[in-house]
């Protein structure tokens, strides 16, 4: 769940975000319509990911993020979760390096930690 304060604020697009579903460029106008219309166009610049991290650490907000040794991003949200039994959190990231699956790097008190980005949400319930 994105948590204003970490993953959304006024900086971020709702398209930044992942959140584009829950507006209708088409019904009408309103406040930051043609900006979201245009970054729409354009394409967004950064992402909000989700991600595991396959090292010993527990990333938190606001560590910096690392692909291939250059700063790109940083981490939003990051707790362990014990019922997925292994650490997750939130980062943005340049869209180039969104991809599922593409392994970034934490620095977690001064350590780089390896991760690995993955879908969101990180738990689907399964239907019976």
């Amino acid at each position: 769940m994105a948590l204003y304060g970490h993953e959304i604020d006024e900086n971020t697009t709702l398209l930044e975000a992942n959140l584009g579903w829950i507006t209708k460029l088409n019904k009408g106008d309103f406040t930051g319509r043609d900006a979201l219309a245009r970054q729409k166009e354009e394409g967004v610049k950064r992402r909000l990911v989700g991600f595991e991290v396959t090292d010993r650490g527990i990333a938190r907000d606001g560590q910096d993020v690392y692909v291939e040794g250059e700063k790109v991003g940083q981490v939003t949200s990051g707790s362990p979760a014990p019922f997925l039994k292994k650490n997750i959190g939130m980062a943005y990231v340049p869209a180039e390096h969104a991809a599922v699956g593409s392994e970034i790097q934490i620095d977690v008190r001064g350590r780089r930690v390896a991760a690995r980005i993955v879908p969101v949400p990180f738990y689907k319930r399964s239907k019976q």
